[in-house]
């Protein structure tokens, strides 16, 4: 019991110091654009272009890339869609939906071209479609790099031009909305964007005096003066966790701003444990750069943080031990608080807060997995391509 009652204390000194002192209150999500930014944009306004890396996203471009060219963004805006080797006519469901808009004059489908070594699938897209606006003439002030699965709110692109605009920011990016519909969807989902804010802390990333860096892929709008000064996407071209290593590589010689959306969504289903299972272990093992002892010691500090303190607890009521029992609530407590605003965010039930233990033990064997995956040379798996190892 006095290793139990050392445990307890300790989980609970750690969520202190997380809610109190890590961060600058990352677990408030809190960090958003305000819905009135960029509507005193000067004029004229900078050009924008948007590139969109595709590979078989015929069933969502009906929804997401209208949600692009119906943007009320006063400024010139062109958009590439580069197709990525697809297989259902992702191309032509493109074009043919820009047709039906009239937009085909600010519309390009760019053929991919096959995937080079020591590239990832989506970042050779994105090199391409850049590649591309570089050809031209007079190339863009700014870059809107967006996956095809993304629902852009009519006023998105406004507002993140106005809000590099208006603090003078080489990065903006967006933690879209994710789908949050089936049952593991809303146990499994909010904890992921809790767990992301915890290692990224928003408000850290968005400080100018601090180093701590990251984006959020699905939504990222980039000054293209900072995307030369960092050698391009080619800097990155390795990367499995492409935004945050993006995020880290501009934040070297200029600002950058990572926040929140309720308006903006993801249309990605993950209806079930497989597939959000799938999506957690592609990189999980890569965050922590391959490494066992990593590995090891996360295991020990997500059994420690989440699991110990409603075991205390457990045990606390079990043996009679209100103090063992009053910390573990306490800490139990204090953890669902941390959980709360982010379950606000996706209009969960408070009550899931209490289960982030239960979460956290899954997480825990996502990445046990991902090691494993590692480990039997089978790497990060994504659309049909498999990459062994990747750094960042």
């Amino acid at each position: 019991m006095a290793i139990v009652w050392g445990l307890a204390m300790l989980a609970l000194i750690s969520w202190g110091v997380m809610v109190g002192l890590w961060g600058g209150g990352w677990w408030r999500a809190n960090q958003r654009i305000p819905v009135a930014m960029g509507a005193d944009l000067a004029t004229p306004c900078p050009t924008v272009a948007v590139v969109i890396p595709a590979r078989n996203e015929a069933d969502v471009l009906p929804e997401s890339l209208r949600s692009l060219l119906l943007q009320d963004y006063p400024g010139e805006l062109t958009i590439v869609l580069v197709d990525d080797q697809s297989t259902d006519n992702t191309g032509n469901v493109a074009q043919s939906l820009a047709d039906e808009l009239h937009q085909r004059d600010r519309f390009t489908v760019l053929t991919g071209q096959p995937l080079p070594p020591g590239w990832t699938g989506k970042l050779w897209a994105m090199e391409q479609g850049v590649q591309f606006l570089q050809s031209r003439d007079c190339p863009p002030d700014y870059v809107l790099f967006t996956d095809a699965d993304i629902r852009h709110d009519r006023t998105n692109l406004r507002q993140l031009v106005g809000k590099a605009e208006a603090d003078a920011l080489d990065l903006v990016s967006l933690m879209v909305l994710l789908r949050c519909q089936s049952g593991w969807e809303k146990l499994l989902i909010p904890a992921f964007v809790f767990f992301f804010q915890l290692l990224y802390p928003f408000p850290w990333v968005n400080a100018r005096d601090r180093n701590t860096a990251g984006a959020a892929g699905g939504c990222v709008l980039l000054r293209r003066s900072a995307l030369e000064r960092i050698g391009g996407v080619s800097r990155i071209r390795h990367a499995l966790i492409d935004d945050c290593t993006l995020g880290a590589a501009v934040k070297e010689g200029g600002p950058i701003w990572l926040g929140l959306s309720d308006r903006t969504l993801s249309l990605r289903p993950y209806d079930t444990l497989g597939s959000i299972w799938d999506m957690v272990a592609r990189t999980a093992y890569t965050q922590l750069h391959y490494s066992p002892g990593l590995l090891m010691g996360t295991v020990l500090g997500m059994g420690l943080v989440y699991l110990v303190p409603p075991i205390a607890m457990g045990l606390g009521m079990m043996t009679a031990d209100g103090g063992l029992a009053l910390v573990g609530g306490v800490t139990w407590g204090l953890m669902a608080l941390a959980y709360w605003p982010t379950l606000q965010l996706y209009r969960c039930s408070p009550m899931r807060a209490f289960t982030l233990p239960l979460i956290a033990f899954l997480y825990t064997l996502m990445t046990l997995d991902s090691a494993r995956r590692h480990w039997a040379g089978q790497g990060g798996s994504w659309k049909g391509r498999v990459y062994p190892r990747a750094e960042g």
